[in-house]
């Protein structure tokens, strides 16, 4: 147990800081917009949820790319990875054509939110700055997704820190204006986002060339067009991937929207708590990432019950993480929370929703665990449906009869944010018990498959 913790542990400290510097740049973004004025930190809010959705959709379907390298790297075939990396770039540019027109000509999705014309003017002009930036995004996550396989986490996360210390003066420059550049508020803090994407793929790309870890794999060696085997074994894997990645986002989503129609006070009650949630996600995420890595590797080459305990080691490891975030949770509650606002009606709504947060975030932890796991084993289509059925029928659905006491009969402390909150809690519980009792058959059946290769 603790060599397998050892091993995913020096994997995922670098995934975790990354990821991190990834939740700063939206708060560095929030906070020199929101000074700038109330449209533009509006604009920025609703142009972001409609950018957030599309990058994680198409860069989910990318992120196929992280189990298939894994096992072949696992199976020592790396100039296979070389070729599975082309094919991911080819895909890429596919995907990217699509991002780019959604982001570009968003009219129909600025309808359907009904926004006003002083908000849809500034929306428009950030999304479509920002359709230019999602190219290199894309092609950054190739490069991630490849790392990640490697058992190379600090490569991206050297980048992204950089990319985080940049981040800041470019902000001041193009969101206030200076050296001859006007102050461009919003759409500048986009500005500052494509050309840093932008940097980060360019420097991506150049290491896949320089560094001696990518030697072998003679990724840019010869130019090959897309195979449409490879193609389809990434989207197999990918569309379901990016689904579920859509699927935690959408319902999140919603749940703020349906949250919203209780007042301000309990939107903002609801904001912090999503964002301690948030923050927390990132340590089971990192781990959930590392143990796939291992896992991969594992089944690549043939250790089939090395895969299953890296995997049953990694999924405890952070539920028991989780768990010792849970407690300090509960007896630091009131300190958290009055680090976010000081006033005291905001921080009476938070209160209970943060008590949720600490039992929330020990189903989360299970979830995204296993379902990076089960991703190790390239199964992505069945975790899927169980994301749908969880996290939209019981967490949003639940959530909205709970919430707004649809017949009635709901107790006083189970209706509101807490409703849907306690929801969500129930869909994560289901979905990572679901995914856990899947897994423990998808990793029988290998076993059983090395058994009867063994009588034979």
């Amino acid at each position: 147990m603790f060599a397998d913790a050892r091993k995913i542990a020096e994997l995922a400290w670098p995934v975790l800081i990354g990821q991190l510097a990834i939740i700063a740049f939206g708060v560095i973004d929030t906070a020199m917009v929101g000074r700038y004025s109330a449209v533009d930190l509006a604009a920025l809010g609703l142009g972001s949820s409609i950018y957030i959705s599309v990058y994680i959709g198409l860069t989910g379907i990318l992120t196929a790319l992280q189990p298939i390298a894994a096992q072949l790297h696992g199976a020592r075939r790396y100039s296979e990875i070389g070729e599975e990396v082309r094919q991911s770039l080819w895909l890429a540019l596919a995907l990217m054509t699509i991002g780019f027109l959604i982001l570009y000509f968003p009219g129909p999705v600025l309808r359907l939110a009904r926004v006003p014309a002083a908000l849809h003017e500034r929306t428009l002009a950030y999304l479509q700055i920002l359709a230019f930036g999602l190219p290199a995004s894309l092609v950054f996550r190739v490069y991630s997704s490849l790392t990640n396989a490697l058992g190379q986490p600090r490569l991206v996360m050297i980048l992204q820190i950089g990319a985080l210390l940049l981040k800041f003066p470019l902000n001041t420059w193009l969101i206030f204006g200076g050296l001859g550049v006007p102050a461009l508020g919003g759409p500048g803090c986009a500005l500052a986002s494509i050309t840093i994407n932008w940097t980060l793929a360019i420097v991506g790309m150049l290491l896949l060339t320089k560094l001696d870890v990518f030697r072998e794999l003679a990724i840019f060696s010869h130019f090959c067009w897309p195979v449409w085997r490879r193609q389809a074994a990434q989207l197999r894997l990918g569309i379901p991937m990016g689904l579920s990645y859509l699927i935690e986002v959408t319902s999140y989503t919603f749940m703020a929207l349906f949250i919203a129609r209780f007042g301000t006070t309990t939107l903002a009650g609801h904001q912090i708590a999503g964002n301690v949630g948030a923050v927390l996600y990132m340590t089971p995420l990192s781990i959930g990432i590392a143990a796939s890595t291992l896992v991969a590797q594992a089944l690549g080459a043939h250790r089939h019950e090395a895969a299953r305990t890296l995997s049953r080691h990694g999924i405890l490891m952070a539920v028991l993480i989780a768990c010792c975030y849970a407690l300090m949770l509960l007896v630091l509650r009131p300190l958290i929370i009055e680090g976010y606002t000081p006033n005291l009606q905001v921080a009476a709504a938070a209160m209970p929703l943060v008590l949720i947060v600490a039992f929330y975030h020990v189903f989360d932890s299970l979830q995204v665990t296993t379902a990076f796991v089960l991703r190790a084993y390239k199964v992505a289509v069945v975790p899927t449906v169980i994301y749908a059925v969880a996290l939209w029928g019981v967490g949003l659905g639940g959530g909205y009869l709970l919430g707004f006491d649809v017949g009635g009969a709901i107790p006083v402390w189970l209706t509101g944010a807490r409703g849907f909150w306690v929801a969500n809690t129930a869909s994560l519980a289901i979905a990572g018990f679901g995914l856990l009792i899947y897994w423990r058959g998808v990793s029988k059946r290998y076993l059983q498959v090395d058994a009867v290769g063994q009588v034979r």
